[in-house]
């Protein structure tokens, strides 16, 4: 197997774009992917495009990819559609990942791209629906409430149980996403970046007891696109500013813990420990969602976890930051993006890029991405480790 390289990064800003579609977003990231690699869409072999909900959003249930292309330079190229709900762009990766790393490809385009924004407001709240097992729960009634994501009950039961299991209260939700906020206020890119207190998370609106509104991730617009290739290709190039993907790893959840195996596993093919990770991006979709995976990666034991966001562990300037970029809370949540906008920020990390939030010294990088909900818990997770190159 072959050692593979990210070679480029491009994302746009995560934000409400009603109307901009997942053609302008994913041609802009795409784009800038191309050129901080410094090659061209003539040197992509293939396109891997994760995105979840178009089909429902927008009405384009197929051909995705090749629509978003249609007219640019990489039209014609072929392309490979991947629907895995919210971690539909880490699972692009992964498959450009060992389809580079097992020799089929030299260069790959892992691109994910989100719309969810629409006149109507339903549409949204309709696909993420279609992330649960719909046979199992039946489909929607007349009388359901499309002005809320259904996965945010299922993170309100996971916040209840968490709070009777563990010393967690409300307010270390509160902090969660506070510190998310404080990290979102210094990238660019982030969909929010307004300050807020414990004491304004706990007093806004109650989307589902015990997560105020601050404490779930937004509707989201946006695009992230990364440049895989095999390393020896990227010396022959003299590309720099390299990131090799020490490993990458999906799991399927069932009876088990999909974040747990995920994060296992590419531990064992990045051959790491999660204390040798000097920055991790987590899928904090809702706010107890990033405290329950602290154990379920192995940041510390379970019941532990509440100490971690208490004594500033997980910040910028603690012992391990988790979610620079501000996370799915703060930077935004676009669906199909999401996985490569986790690798984006820890490219920016990995490269010394980050500005005011970077972390020092930081060299090695940890994503975790999770979708969909099925029998308890996420229906898949990929793990990632990255790390930066001399």
């Amino acid at each position: 197997m072959r050692n593979v390289v990210i070679a480029g990064v491009g994302m746009t800003p995560f934000a409400r774009r009603p109307g901009t579609g997942i053609r302008a977003l994913a041609n802009a990231a795409s784009a800038e992917a191309l050129k901080d690699a410094g090659v061209s869409a003539d040197d992509v072999e293939i396109v891997y495009f994760g995105n979840a909900v178009a089909g429902t959003v927008t009405g384009q249930d197929m051909i995705r990819g090749q629509v978003a292309f249609r007219h640019s330079d990489l039209a014609g190229h072929p392309v490979i559609n991947v629907e895995n709900a919210c971690a539909s762009g880490s699972s692009a990766f992964h498959l450009a990942v060992h389809a580079v790393s097992g020799g089929q490809y030299d260069v790959a385009l892992a691109v994910g791209a989100e719309q969810l924004t629409h006149a109507d407001k339903t549409r949204p709240f309709r696909a993420l629906r279609g992330s649960t097992d719909v046979f199992e729960i039946g489909e929607a009634g007349e009388d359901e409430d499309w002005t809320r994501s259904i996965l945010m009950e299922f993170y309100a039961q996971e916040a209840r149980a968490f709070l009777t299991r563990s010393d967690a209260t409300v307010e270390d939700f509160a902090r969660v996403a506070v510190k998310n906020r404080m990290h979102a206020r210094l990238n660019p890119l982030a969909q929010f970046s307004a300050e807020q207190t414990i004491e304004e998370v706990l007093r806004s609106r109650m989307v589902v007891d015990p997560l105020t509104l601050p404490m779930c991730s937004p509707t989201t617009d946006g695009s992230a696109a990364v440049v895989v290739c095999s390393e020896q290709y990227a010396r022959d190039r003299s590309i720099g500013s390299l990131l090799r993907v020490r490993g990458c790893e999906l799991k399927g959840g069932k009876d088990t813990l999909p974040v747990t195996e995920a994060t296992a596993a590419v531990y064992r093919s990045a051959g790491i420990g999660v204390d040798e990770a000097d920055v991790i991006e987590l899928h904090d979709a809702a706010a107890p969602a990033e405290l329950i995976q602290y154990a379920e990666i192995g940041l510390c034991a379970e019941g532990e976890e509440a100490g971690l966001i208490r004594d500033g562990s997980t910040a910028i300037g603690g012992r391990i930051p988790v979610n620079t970029s501000g996370g799915l809370m703060s930077r935004g949540h676009a669906l199909g993006a999401t996985g490569i906008a986790q690798l984006a920020e820890l490219a920016v990390q990995l490269r010394g890029r980050a500005g005011e939030r970077q972390v020092e010294n930081a060299r090695v990088g940890l994503a975790v991405n999770t979708g969909g909900w099925m029998g308890g818990g996420y229906a898949v997770a990929v793990g990632t480790v990255l790390e930066a190159l001399q």
